[in-house]
């Protein structure tokens, strides 16, 4: 452990990251994005930081902690966050839901919507796009016709370069692989650089926002399907509870709730939501 001035540093590093530097970057994460950190994440959040320090020109994690706590450090609380989020995703990543959405839900919902009912599907942390693609070409492989139906996907991450990603919509031929050879071809086309680019009908269906879980949700309609999956995990069990509860009353009833398969619905919530699958959920009508 490195002593700089009587300050004791967590890691060693050309910084100086002491208890009380973590604690203030800890407490500001949690009231902003709601991610719960213990000390054993020191080194990762150092490594992750120590770059914003360098573009920034600050000495000091002390300095940092000043900007990140000031009334005008929004835009590096945003960058910080981004910069501490963990972004796993993958296409089709756990596909019973894609076969549960395919098989168990989207019959109802096709036949609403070829009345003319509305429609509407929500990733709740869709990353760089990956899990609200696939929950478009799940969906057009039921209902063809879906882009020119009143039915859309909002996508919606806290970090605003993954919804830059997601709305570009390129990715590698690789990252692409556990995706239905079929629909693969069917609803991307080649870009430069030996990517594949989301055609204009899977891009048509979903709209990519910027939005914080634990802060406004500012949507005017009910959704009938959410993915929340593999985010909750790194709040604390209050701010899950409160996240969950959330949820019923922008959902239609009978809605479809798919969460992660470490995750569980907890707290006031479970008396709204009954399990209907693996960990699969349906709002009580």
């Amino acid at each position: 452990m490195t002593v700089v001035a009587g300050r004791e540093s967590l890691v060693e590093g050309e910084f100086v990251f002491t208890a009380e530097d973590f604690r203030h970057i800890a407490h500001v994460l949690h009231a902003h994005a709601g991610i719960a950190l213990n000390e054993g994440k020191a080194a990762l959040v150092y490594s992750r930081l120590a770059k914003r320090l360098r573009a920034l020109g600050l000495r000091s994690f002390r300095d940092y902690c000043a900007l990140i706590e000031d009334v005008n450090g929004v835009d590096e609380r945003q960058a910080m966050t981004a910069a501490l989020t963990t972004n796993v995703t993958r296409f089709y990543r756990e596909p019973h839901h894609f076969d549960h959405l395919r098989d168990v839900v989207m019959p109802e919902l096709a036949e609403r919507a070829r009345a003319g009912g509305r429609v509407r599907l929500w990733s709740a942390a869709c990353s760089n796009g990956q899990e609200p693609y696939s929950m478009a070409m799940t969906v057009l492989s039921v209902l063809p016709e879906a882009a020119d139906l009143d039915v859309r996907i909002l996508a919606t991450d806290i970090d605003p370069n993954m919804v830059a990603e997601g709305a570009a919509g390129v990715y590698s031929e690789e990252a692409l692989d556990p995706a239905p050879s079929l629909l693969r071809h069917r609803f991307f086309e080649k870009a430069p650089g030996d990517r594949l680019r989301a055609n204009e009908t899977l891009r048509r269906l979903v709209s990519f926002r910027e939005l914080n879980l634990i802060g406004d949700w500012p949507m005017r309609g009910r959704f009938d399907v959410v993915f929340c999956r593999n985010v909750v995990i790194y709040f604390d069990d209050q701010t899950q509870e409160r996240v969950w509860s959330r949820f019923a009353p922008v959902m239609n009833p009978g809605g479809t709730l798919y969460i992660g398969h470490s995750e569980r619905v907890s707290g006031p919530a479970t008396a709204r939501f009954a399990t209907s699958g693996l960990t699969t959920y349906r709002l009580a009508a």
